[in-house]
């Protein structure tokens, strides 16, 4: 029996689905099941529909033309061909195939929108993409060609080729025809019917369902962000009073701020290298004492307040968390939606509205890699003062292993994360680049797709921004032979890193280890 066979299924009800909930399903192939009731639901959903089209009433999508072409009456006899030739004509996007975790979150993330039950699809669609999730028929879906509006339409219509035994799905080896797939495992193609083409493409279930899976990852990588600031913090012997509860929880408490400051609190409790507030209090006072002056002014070398890449360090990665907090209950929110049109509900009512646009969804990404650009920025703030000689606390400059000079430790090694840092910084908000399409029908489109996927690609970075990062606060603690004194937590961390990449002890060929170490955070291993 396989491991996904062997685990509870992940029930989709159209109401109560968590992004873990898909990150389960894509990620970690865990299979899938529709409750009893929401089946019935569906069942009723559809009734109404097909009541509607007995008395031959007027509904968008089901005896009209689609967008601009609305004002084409369609015979109701054409309902296969109408379709059909929907999903082929969108079936249209190019560019690289998202992957087989994001194909299946994509599928995933529109097959419980329609579970919701005011689609008007019948069992047997649903039933049919149950069946690819439980079977791993995933979907080999473009990543370009979406404008948000009317919903993710050309990669849901690469989703929708699929169910009538057309496109591509993937393969060990690259894409290959679904039909071919269907015909080996005895499964016949679905026959469209009175809305299902219109159904299945018009949602926002591409950008939520890569958006499920990049908020769970995001708030991985804080958490990495937090485990590895709190290294770089004890190998400089920072301060602990910017950790101290009651500025967090009695003066400011921000959610994610007091989050961030406790995980500091509870990773760096237990080690002997920061400083409180009256051991530095002593320290200056010790050395205002051994100096004398007229004027009543000192020098001293203790710093009470520290930079703001060091002390600001929960506020900043608890504003990214609250950041992130509200993407993730936006996408949980339309994981939960019914989000095609039309819709139809009890009585007949259909509703012609606008529930495909993607624009809560596509701000929502928007914030997460605006939020996502500052843990970078911050982290490499972090990497500089660990390598920055006037700036780390007497450690080589570089933390250079040999000779000064002959030997250049890591100085090449912060070039690749500040490059990415200014990379990201270019990765402008996608939510209001709208570009009028569809004859000026779609006037006003979200680009939610974009934004999910630019939030990808800052969230990709960030891990070899994280991985200089970690490789520097580890070096940092060897150049100062700090290890003995690092708290549990800092010491599980830095033998962590030590697995994969051994310490600097003279000048060496660097990028394989830190790509190893970004691959490592990537796949949520530190």
């Amino acid at each position: 029996m396989s491991v996904a066979a062997a685990r509870a299924p992940i029930p989709l009800d159209g109401e109560t689905v968590c992004l873990d909930d898909v990150r389960k399903v894509a990620e970690e192939d865990a299979p899938c099941e529709i409750p009893g009731a929401a089946l019935e639901r569906v069942t009723r959903n559809r009734e109404q529909l097909e009541e509607l089209i007995r008395r031959r009433a007027p509904v968008y999508g089901v005896t009209t033309g689609f967008g601009e072409m609305v004002n084409f009456v369609v015979d109701a006899a054409n309902e296969t061909e109408l379709q059909t030739n929907l999903v082929r004509s969108h079936s249209c996007g190019m560019g690289t195939l998202f992957s087989a975790a994001e194909g299946r979150a994509i599928l995933c993330a529109r097959l419980n929108a329609l579970v919701r039950g005011y689609s008007a699809v019948r069992p047997e669609l649903i039933q049919r993409m149950e069946c690819y999730l439980n079977t791993r028929i995933t979907p080999a879906i473009p990543e370009v060609g979406s404008l948000g509006a009317s919903g993710d339409l050309t990669p849901l219509a690469h989703v929708a080729s699929t169910m009538i035994g057309e496109g591509f799905v993937l393969g060990t080896n690259g894409p290959i025809e679904t039909a071919h797939v269907l015909r080996e495992r005895g499964i016949e193609p679905l026959r469209l019917r009175f809305k299902e083409g219109l159904a299945l493409i018009n949602g926002t279930s591409a950008m939520t369902g890569l958006g499920a899976l990049i908020v769970c990852r995001a708030l991985e990588q804080v958490r990495q962000a937090e485990t590895i600031a709190a290294l770089a913090l004890e190998a400089l012997e920072t301060s602990s009073s910017p950790l101290a509860e009651e500025g967090h929880e009695l003066a400011r408490p921000h959610p994610g701020q007091i989050t961030s400051a406790a995980n500091l609190r509870e990773f760096t409790t237990g080690g002997k290298l920061l400083r409180s507030d009256a051991q530095l209090q002593a320290q200056a006072l010790r050395q205002a004492e051994e100096q004398s002056s007229s004027s009543g002014v000192h020098h001293t070398d203790v710093l009470l307040q520290q930079a703001y890449s060091l002390r600001a360090t929960p506020q900043v990665l608890g504003a990214v968390r609250d950041a992130l907090g509200h993407a993730e209950q936006v996408v949980r929110t339309e994981l939960n939606s019914a989000n095609d049109n039309p819709l139809i509900f009890d009585g007949g009512e259909v509703f012609h509205g606008a529930n495909f646009h993607g624009q809560p969804v596509a701000l929502a990404m928007d914030y997460a890699t605006l939020a996502l650009t500052q843990l970078g920025v911050l982290s490499e703030r972090r990497t500089n003062r660990l390598l920055n000689r006037h700036l780390n606390g007497g450690l080589p400059g570089f933390l250079v292993a040999g000779e000064p000079g002959l030997s250049n430790g890591l100085a090449g090694s912060q070039y690749p994360a500040t490059a990415l840092v200014a990379e990201n910084r270019t990765i402008g908000p996608a939510s209001t680049q709208s570009i009028p399409a569809n004859g000026d029908n779609q006037d006003v489109v979200s680009m939610g797709l974009i934004a999910a996927r630019n939030a990808r690609r800052v969230l990709r970075n960030n891990d070899r921004i994280l991985a200089v990062e970690a490789l520097a606060a580890a070096q940092a603690v060897d150049a100062g032979d700090r290890s003995f004194y690092l708290s549990p937590v800092g010491k599980r961390t830095h033998n962590q890193i030590r697995e994969h990449v051994r310490t600097l002890t003279a000048d060496r060929f660097m990028s394989a280890d830190l790509e190893r170490l970004a691959t490592v955070l990537a796949e949520g291993k530190l």
